[in-house]
C-alpha cells in the first residue's frame, strides 16, 4: 500500500491507529518536501548544477531542521567483538582471553575493562551484539558494511555519505560529505557528483590542510575570486547539465563547490583545529583517532551533514591475527577516550539528538585464540554501536552463545544495520533510486530497521 493514500490524513491518528510508525512518518515528511525539486529536475530548460545547488539552498528552515547529520566510524580490520563489547568470562581460557568485563552505568550491562570511559556513558549508546554475515574477507566485507548491501557484479552500491549527499545537501559553501582518508567504495550508481570531499587524518601539532579548502602559498581568497570570475563566462558552455555524462557532472559539481568552500570563512574555520583550546585536545586525545573525531565534531557543528571516519593501518589496525591482547591494550584506550569525548561534546552542544552515530568494523574475530596469540577473521558474529538521533541508549540488542561464535536467537545483518542507520538519519531504507541506465534500485535491498533501537518493544 503506497504512502500517497495518507496525504491529508493526520499523522498523529495514523500512529494512534497503528497504521504507521513514528519513524515512517518522519520519512514521509522528508520525502514530500523534495517532490517539488524532483519535478523541477524533469522540466529541463537548461537547469545548470549551480542553479540546482541554489535551488536546494532555498528549502525552508523547517525542512532543514528535519534533516539529520551523521558520523560513521569505520573500525577497519575487524575489531575483536568478544574482547570489547561481548566478553565471555565463563568461557574456556583459550576463548575468553585476557580481558575482564566491568560494570557500566547501566545495570546488568558490562563491557571491556579497557573501555572505562565508555562504560560511564553507556546510557548514551546501544550495542547490537547479534550481527552476523558470511563474508569474512576484508575487501568484500568492507563493501558490505560501507553500503548495507552485499557486493554485486551488476550493481555498484553507494556508501552512506553519498546517499546523504544526494538527499540532504548541505548549504552551498559547505561540503555535504567529508571522508577522512580516501573513500573505499565511492558513490556507486549515484554518480561521481556525490563523491566525498576526502581529507587526510589530522595529527596534533602539525599544520592541517585540505585540498580544495586550504589555499596554496601566495594565493589569497581575493585572488581566487578574481580568477573564478574569469571562468564564469564558460558557464554557458555547460548548459543542459542534465544531458552531460557522469564524469562531466562530477567535474562541474566539484568546481562549483570548490569556489564556494574556498570563499567561505565558515568552512575554512571548521577545518582549522588550531582554533580548539588545549582542554579539548586533551579531552579527545592528541593521537590520530582523537584529532580525527574532534575534526568530525567541528564539521558537524559547522553544518556538514555526513562525516566518515575511516580508521585503518598503521596506527589503528584491528586486524589482530597475532598479539591480539597487547595490540588491543594500545588500541582501546584511544578509542575509549575519543568516542566518549565525541558523545559528550555533541550532547553538550545539543547536537547528539540530531546526529546519528554508527561505529562498526567489517566483521568480528574467531572465538578461539590462535597459536600466535591472535584471533582470525570471523563474520558469523560481530558487534556494532549506535547512538544519537532517536536511538534509545543504555541497551544491548541480541545475544551470542557461550563462546561468542554466533547469535543465539535473533540475528541481524549489515543490511539491517544500514536500514537502521538510514532510519535514524531520516531516510527510508526502502526508497528507490534510478541507475544511469534507468534501472530502479532499492536503497537497502534486504535490510529492515531494528525496531528495538528506537523503542521499548
Amino acid at each position: 500500500m503506497g504512502d500517497d493514500q495518507y496525504q491529508g490524513v493526520s499523522t498523529e491518528s495514523l500512529i494512534h491507529e497503528g497504521q504507521m510508525t513514528p519513524w515512517r512518518v518522519h520519512y514521509m515528511g522528508n520525502q514530500f518536501t523534495r517532490r517539488e525539486l524532483l519535478r523541477v529536475g524533469t522540466l529541463g530548460g537548461g537547469l545548470t548544477l549551480s542553479g540546482y545547488l541554489r535551488l536546494c539552498a532555498t528549502e525552508t528552515q523547517s525542512e532543514k531542521c528535519s534533516k539529520r547529520s551523521a558520523i560513521f566510524i569505520f573500525l577497519e580490520g575487524g575489531p575483536s567483538h568478544q574482547d570489547m563489547f561481548d566478553l565471555k568470562p565463563a568461557a574456556p581460557s583459550d576463548v575468553r582471553g585476557e580481558f575482564n568485563p566491568i560494570a557500566t552505568q547501566v545495570s546488568g550491562l558490562q563491557i571491556c575493562e579497557h573501555l572505562p570511559m565508555l562504560a560511564a556513558r553507556a546510557a548514551k549508546y546501544a550495542i547490537i551484539r547479534s550481527v552476523s554475515h558470511n563474508l569474512a574477507d576484508h575487501g568484500i566485507g568492507k563493501k558490505y558494511l560501507l553500503t548495507g548491501n552485499k557486493p554485486s557484479q551488476t550493481v555498484s552500491y553507494p556508501e552512506y555519505g553519498s546517499v546523504i549527499s544526494r538527499e540532504y545537501p548541505s548549504e552551498a559553501d559547505l561540503p555535504t560529505y567529508v571522508s577522512m582518508d580516501e573513500a573505499f567504495v565511492g558513490p556507486g550508481y549515484l554518480g561521481s557528483q556525490h563523491s566525498p570531499l576526502t581529507t587526510e587524518k589530522p595529527r596534533h601539532g602539525f599544520p592541517y590542510s585540505v585540498r580544495g579548502v586550504s589555499l596554496e602559498d601566495g594565493l589569497t581568497v581575493a585572488k581566487y575570486k578574481s580568477q573564478k570570475s574569469l571562468l564564469d563566462d564558460l558557464d554557458t558552455a555547460f548548459r543542459g547539465f542534465e544531458e552531460l555524462d557522469d564524469q562531466v557532472r562530477g567535474l562541474d559539481r566539484f568546481s562549483e563547490q570548490a569556489y564556494d568552500i574556498i570563499s567561505s570563512n565558515r568552512t575554512r574555520s571548521a577545518f582549522d583545529l588550531s582554533m580548539e583550546n588545549s582542554s579539548e585536545n586533551e579531552r579527545f586525545g592528541k593521537h590520530e583517532f582523537g584529532q580525527t573525531l574532534l575534526l568530525a565534531a567541528r564539521l558537524i557543528e559547522a553544518g556538514v551533514h555526513f562525516v566518515t571516519v575511516r580508521l585503518r593501518p598503521a596506527e589503528f589496525d584491528f586486524d589482530t591475527h597475532s598479539d591480539n591482547f597487547s595490540r588491543l591494550r594500545k588500541l582501546l584506550p584511544p578509542l575509549d577516550r575519543s568516542l566518549s569525548a565525541l558523545l559528550d561534546r555533541l550532547d553538550e552542544r545539543c547536537l547528539l539528538s540530531s546526529t546519528a552515530i554508527f561505529a562498526a568494523g567489517e566483521f568480528g574475530r574467531t572465538p578461539k585464540i590462535n597459536s600466535g596469540g591472535g584471533r582470525d577473521h570471523w563474520a558469523r558474529a560481530m558487534c556494532a554501536l549506535m547512538a544519537g538521533g532517536d536511538i534509545r541508549g543504555g541497551q544491548v540488542i541480541g545475544e551470542t552463545d557461550a563462546t561468542a561464535s554466533e547469535p543465539v536467537d535473533e540475528r541481524f545483518t549489515p543490511d539491517d544495520l544500514a536500514a537502521s542507520f538510514f532510519a535514524n538519519i531520516g531516510i527510508r531504507p526502502d526508497m528507490e533510486f534510478q541507475t544511469n541506465v534507468g534501472r530502479p534500485v532499492t536503497l537497502v535491498r534486504d535490510g529492515r530497521p531494528i525496531r528495538r533501537l528506537f523503542s521499548d518493544e
